[in-house]
């Protein structure tokens, strides 16, 4: 079996500009590194000790620097808690459970025990939407809060963009940056990104879709940000389908948005405050 990068070099090198970029994150920070039964998981914590917990849920081929320009101000009022994602280019185990079985809710348990969290908002992107999606539906009664950013599972996922993008790969960099540029609906990739792609061996795997039953199990409030343009997944899809099984959702669509959204750092600030989570 593969493993998740593409070179031992690559990864050490992944690891070590990710390593570097973390010593800038722009509030006071600190590491944690919980063990769990897929590997050790690690974590980044910021925001005021004994403030309302948010657990923060990066993409597919990202990590936690996905949150650094959101940071500053939702740290300004809650304690963020930036997983690395297990299976993805950060500083988490490689392990990749089959998408659909109950390990990543297992897995999110552990992760929540360690941190001595009973209740928790969640705020969570693209492929982290879908587990933040699948771990909800599992355990109501563990999330307070749920703000997803053009998350999986919900409307179906496009094949056509992926298979051009990959089409793209082997043109070296021009190659990898179209491929991403096609992907996310927007030519500002970051360099890391790039140089992420250049080394890593991201999920191919088709996301398991939630069936309606599933999806009415997201009883708590729920903020949903949509790009109309997504090219990775059906936003309309998405929000008709989040209109007959969780109405009580507030859904945004962003007319000329793809799947990389432009920051939505002060719609999901409101979102927070209308209900801060506890850790009871």
């Amino acid at each position: 079996m593969k493993g998740i990068y593409k070179s031992a070099s690559g990864a050490g090198m992944l690891a070590q500009r990710y390593r570097e970029a973390l010593e800038s994150w722009p509030v006071p920070s600190e590491y944690r590194r919980v063990p769990t039964s897929q590997g050790e998981t690690f974590v980044l914590a910021c925001g005021p000790e004994g403030a309302p917990p948010v657990l923060l849920l990066h993409g597919s081929s990202a990590n936690a620097l996905n949150w650094f320009a959101d940071a500053p101000t939702w740290a300004g009022e809650f304690r963020l808690y930036a997983v690395d994602l297990i299976g993805e280019p950060g500083l988490s185990a490689p392990s990749r459970p089959p998408l659909g079985s109950a390990d990543y809710a297992r897995w999110l348990d552990e992760v929540l025990d360690a941190l001595g969290l009973d209740n928790v908002a969640v705020v969570a992107e693209s492929l982290g939407g879908w587990l933040a999606v699948d771990y909800a539906t599992r355990r109501p009664d563990r999330v307070s809060q749920l703000a997803l950013l053009c998350p999986g599972g919900i409307g179906r996922q496009k094949w056509g963009p992926l298979l051009i993008a990959l089409l793209l790969l082997p043109f070296g960099a021009w190659g990898r940056r179209k491929s991403m540029a096609l992907l996310c609906g927007t030519a500002d990739i970051p360099e890391f990104a790039l140089l992420i792609q250049r080394h890593y061996r991201p999920r191919m795997e088709k996301l398991p879709i939630f069936d309606d039953s599933a999806l009415r199990q997201l009883t708590m409030p729920v903020l949903v940000v949509v790009g109309r343009q997504d090219r990775m997944f059906d936003s309309a899809g998405t929000q008709r389908r989040l209109a007959r099984a969780v109405p009580h959702a507030a859904v945004i669509a962003l007319s000329g948005a793809g799947h990389l959204l432009p920051r939505q750092t002060r719609a999901v600030l409101e979102f927070l405050r209308t209900k801060g989570s506890s850790n009871t």
